[in-house]
Formats: structure tokens, C-alpha cells, sequence
């Protein structure tokens, strides 16, 4: 299955949500790909394992690790995510925490769907192997 990269402008022409709920895809997979790459284990652990970096408060550490790292046009498309409006903050979440991590994935989306994958995994790297203090 081949998909058609989408231009800066077509990508951008999509809103900071819908870029948020494709990249919350793009995103897991990429540590679930991660997780798997160690070896055979029970599927709960699996789960348990991909749910340590696939969580609102671990995105919004994710930025902390590559902000200084990204560039113009990823610090607009990460705002984008951040700022937009509609997306309801769940009750077991921090807002600032919520809002960061919709950012990371609104960033995760824009850089598959605009066929930037070296760009996509560099960062991820960096964010994966990062320790959380």
C-alpha cells in the first residue's frame, strides 16, 4: 500500500486537530515499533510498556526534549496542535500537559503526511531515548 505525500500547503491546510488525530497514530506506532524491536513478551506488558510514552504527560515531556531542536515551520505546526480549539481536556489529565501533547502529535502528523519520515524518526529518537526526571 503506497499513499500520496501530501505538499507543506495541503498539509497546513488541514487543521491543528486533524493533523493531532492522525499523528496520535503515526506516533504510537512508532513506539510500539520501539517496543517490539526488544524482544517477545506477554501483550500485557507490551501494553503497559507502550503506555508509558504513549500518554499526555510523557508527549508533553517529548517537547521539552526537542523544542530547541525544531524548526520554524515544526514550532508553527506544533502551536497549531497545541492552540486549537474543540478538543475537550479529559478529567485524569493536566490541561497544559493535554494541549503540549495534541501539539507533538499535530507534529507527528504534518511531518509523515508531508513524507519528512528521517526528520519524523530523528525526533522521535531523540524523545524515546530521553530519561524523564
Amino acid at each position: 500500500m503506497t499513499y500520496e505525500i501530501m505538499t507543506p500547503a495541503e498539509a497546513k491546510a488541514l487543521g491543528g486537530l486533524t493533523l493531532a488525530f492522525f499523528g496520535d497514530s503515526v506516533y504510537e506506532v512508532l513506539v510500539r515499533e520501539q517496543i517490539v524491536k526488544c524482544g517477545t513478551m506477554p501483550v500485557d506488558k507490551l501494553h503497559k510498556k507502550a503506555v508509558e510514552k504513549v500518554n499526555a504527560g510523557f508527549q508533553s515531556f517529548a517537547y521539552d526534549v526537542i523544542c530547541d531542536e525544531l524548526s520554524e515551520e515544526e514550532t508553527e505546526i506544533f502551536k497549531r496542535g497545541r492552540n486549537a480549539t474543540g478538543n475537550n481536556v479529559p478529567r485524569s489529565s493536566n490541561p497544559k500537559d493535554y494541549r503540549r501533547a495534541t501539539g507533538i502529535e499535530a507534529l507527528f502528523g504534518y511531518l509523515y503526511l508531508t513524507g519528512q519520515n528521517e526528520r519524523m524518526r530523528q525526533l522521535f529518537e531523540m524523545i524515546y531515548t530521553s530519561e524523564r526526571t
